[in-house]
């Protein structure tokens, strides 16, 4: 069996093993240590089990991920999620699909200060679904549009997957966050205007709600100052070159606790278990990035990529059908596995590709995440569904995927935008001093 054969055999036998439920981070690692085991015996095993796993998670620049997601479980504790709604709900929430346009943009905005979709799913449902139920929207609207919205969290920066791509290509994170921006909002408008459209086609899926007077409104919105500061310094702070991302993260972290502790949301319990489930985030993610690594050392020592590349070439494919290949790909595959685990099991194999037909990384990046969003809401294991699924006790599996196709296809949309007109992603990073 040559290298790059037993290269493709390793990558199908970690994705069966994940399609079967092992973690993934175990069954990247396994695959990896017995395959490099296989080709170099104990000796070349043992040197790699002994520095891959230090290697993958000691570089100061992944300090960002835990910093991150801090931020964001201590956004959820200052209560902001209600606060963005309300605020939302104030302005639109009288026009018929108003509710469920608000959801979608609440889940943008508490993205933009959580970074994680399943976060924003389960935090903005418990919030939006009581709210949409009361006033008589339909079941499949209320659940998909959650479901949907979620996935904004993956996308609008700071997103932890792109942390995690940036890291895995050696590509800018606050470039790839910059990037991320117009369409994170153009996703989000789509989204808006699927409701949009489903309530005109058939007005039964949402009755009007009653409107808000001037009063309410600047209320509300004056609730939200500290989620527009919040975001405005991070990642503006990033775009005007006054810190780093990890230090742009670092002080995202300690805004998020000083306004959850202004909200009365901080006592001993709730710091004690934020600061569990901080840790408890982050030990998964380095996990599954010691996995990954074990897993890139094999794949590298089987020639696979340069393989794959040297097949294309002689195929005689172009830039274009290459990269709808890999879209075919990732599609296929985010049916049956979570965002995280694609980028992390197919980014190393699939980004020498990328740079071998001369795609820009940041575009690419995007590209990658926007279709890991598609597979968060695809059935049957699109991870959304099952957490807003979990929300709302009674809400049967059929009822949220009714509901999703219009959503699929918004995103279907926004990406052949994103392959047609490159700018999208591209033009904001290019302002960058």
């Amino acid at each position: 069996m040559s290298d790059p054969v037993l290269g493709l055999l390793g990558f199908f036998v970690a994705l069966g093993l994940i399609a079967l439920g092992l973690p993934v981070a175990i069954a990247m690692g396994a695959v990896g240590a017995f395959g490099f085991w296989w080709m170099n015996g104990w000796g070349g095993v043992a040197y790699v089990l002994g520095s891959a796993p230090f290697e993958a998670i000691f570089p100061y620049s992944f300090s960002v991920i835990p910093l991150f997601v801090m931020m964001g479980v201590f956004a959820s504790h200052a209560g902001l999620s209600r606060a963005l709604f309300q605020a939302i709900n104030a302005w639109i929430g009288h026009v018929r699909g108003g509710l469920a346009v608000t959801s979608v943009g609440a889940s943008a905005l508490f993205g933009a200060i959580c970074g994680s979709s399943l976060a924003t799913v389960a935090t903005i449902g418990r919030v939006a679904m009581p709210e949409m139920a009361r006033h008589g929207y339909s079941p499949s609207l209320a659940s998909a549009t959650v479901a949907a919205g979620g996935t904004l969290g993956v996308l609008i920066p700071p997103s932890v997957i792109l942390v995690v791509y940036g890291l895995l290509t050696q590509s800018s994170i606050g470039q790839l966050f910059i990037a991320a921006l117009i369409p994170g909002i153009l996703g989000a408008v789509l989204y808006a205007v699927a409701v949009m459209v489903q309530v005109r086609l058939k007005p039964e899926l949402a009755p009007p709600s009653p409107r808000h007077d001037w009063a309410e409104r600047i209320r509300a919105t004056l609730r939200i100052w500290p989620v527009a500061a919040l975001f405005a310094v991070v990642i503006g702070g990033i775009y005007a070159g006054w810190f780093s991302p990890t230090e742009a993260a670092a002080v995202g972290a300690v805004g998020a606790f000083i306004l959850a502790l202004f909200s009365g949301g901080v006592n001993r319990a709730t710091l004690k278990s934020s600061i569990a489930e901080t840790a408890g985030l982050t030990g998964m993610i380095f996990f599954i990035l010691i996995g990954a690594a074990l897993f890139n050392f094999f794949l590298e020592g089987t020639g696979l990529p340069q393989y794959l590349i040297g097949l294309i070439e002689h195929a005689g494919l172009g830039p274009m059908a290459v990269l709808l290949l890999i879209l075919a790909f990732y599609i296929v595959l985010g049916c049956f596995m979570d965002s995280m685990s694609m980028v992390l099991l197919t980014v190393p194999l699939l980004m020498p590709i990328a740079a071998q037909m001369g795609y820009d990384l940041i575009w690419f990046g995007i590209i990658v995440v926007t279709v890991a969003e598609i597979g968060l809401i695809t059935p049957p294991i699109g991870m959304n569904l099952f957490v807003v699924q979990a929300t709302q006790p009674g809400l049967k599996m059929g009822t949220v995927v009714r509901g999703i196709l219009p959503f699929i296809l918004a995103d279907i949309v926004r990406l052949a935008m994103l392959v047609g007109i490159p700018a999208l992603a591209l033009w904001l990073p290019g302002q960058m001093g």
